[in-house]
């Protein structure tokens, strides 16, 4: 299985293999993309003090609705945010604390990937020689070239995952999806706990394009471009096909031609072609830890081997009944391999 940045190494892939990749002992990666992607600094040069109370209220903001922000059980950061939701410290108080405890690992370790290295770098460490960051050329390309929105929608769920995850238990809590609100949920104590949008977790994996034709997608409400969630295997078929066809394993991000044009998907059955786009997508989604992993696991198998057998045979019973494959015209480069 090939690497998800060995296809497509663009900027703002970079940037979601920093959020959906390598393991995280908390979540402040997550707090400090959503705020350089949000900040409009005047100079490259960002000063912990201006960095630190946007990014302390990122952190305070999901404290209240997931106490458990790191694996750590100890955090005087966490602690000083804490207080400050309960009103117990000042905007200033709150600034300090973060500036002096709150980026501590987080600027060393927010390029870093699971033995991988990223071709570039969108800040640098300037904390000894001028007390801060410096935005890199290729961050402001980044900005320039990409929607700053979608990927602050795409940073959002990822860091919802992750906390649910640590929250209530990998092997405890399997995530599943609702067709009505097109969210992904958790079951706790016979009651659904919303998660994360189904377009926001899934589209960093597809790069932003859609899984079919690769047009270029969007998954920020009332776009022209927005995606639609699709089961590859058509639903209609559910009662015919072993397995969840509502598992994650199955669903996937497509643009309105794809899945609602004159010449699009409909109920037929995508091409063998598409079905290794598939197997590549959630071998992604395997990669990338807490907690889809484990969903993806638990629905189509233990092994890489085991989960391709899985898809052939649900999309050869689905071919069956269908007769009839589908693969559409190409609107773009592929952006994933399928080997």
């Amino acid at each position: 299985m090939i690497h998800f940045l060995d296809v497509e190494p663009t900027l703002a892939n970079q940037w979601r293999a920093i959020i959906l990749f390598g393991r995280n002992a908390a979540s402040y990666k997550f707090a400090l993309s959503k705020v350089l992607l949000s900040l409009s600094p005047s100079s490259d040069l960002i000063k912990l003090e201006e960095l630190a109370l946007p990014f302390a209220r990122e952190v305070c903001a999901h404290l209240r609705i997931a106490p458990r922000q790191a694996t750590n059980s100890s955090s005087r950061f966490l602690e000083a945010c804490k207080q400050w939701n309960a009103r117990e410290l000042t905007d200033d108080q709150l600034r300090n604390a973060t500036a002096k405890l709150g980026f501590v690992n987080v600027i060393d370790a927010f390029h870093n990937l699971d033995a991988r290295k990223l071709p570039n770098r969108f800040f640098v460490d300037e904390r000894r020689t001028n007390g801060g960051i410096r935005l890199t050329d290729d961050f402001w390309r980044l900005n320039a070239a990409s929607s700053p929105e979608g990927l602050k929608h795409e940073t959002e769920s990822r860091w919802r995952l992750v906390e649910t995850a640590w929250e209530l238990g990998l092997n405890r809590s399997l995530i599943a999806f609702d067709a009505q609100t097109e969210d992904l949920f958790v079951s706790q104590s016979h009651r659904r706990q919303a998660v994360t949008s189904c377009r926001h977790a899934l589209n960093g994996y597809q790069k932003g394009h859609c899984f079919y034709c690769y047009a270029p997608i969007s998954i920020v409400p009332g776009d022209s471009a927005l995606a639609d969630v699709d089961h590859f295997i058509p639903h209609v078929l559910k009662p015919f096909l072993p397995g969840n066809l509502d598992g994650v394993w199955n669903l996937v991000l497509a643009c309105v031609g794809c899945n609602r044009g004159m010449e699009g998907k409909s109920d037929r059955i995508p091409s063998i072609a598409s079905l290794g786009r598939l197997h590549a997508r959630n071998e992604y989604l395997i990669q990338s830890h807490h907690p889809l992993r484990e969903t993806l696991i638990m629905q189509t198998g233990r092994s890489t081997p085991e989960r391709a057998s899985y898809l052939q045979t649900v999309h050869s019973e689905a071919k069956r009944l269908r007769i009839h494959d589908w693969e559409p015209e190409q609107q773009g480069r592929p952006v994933f391999d399928v080997s």
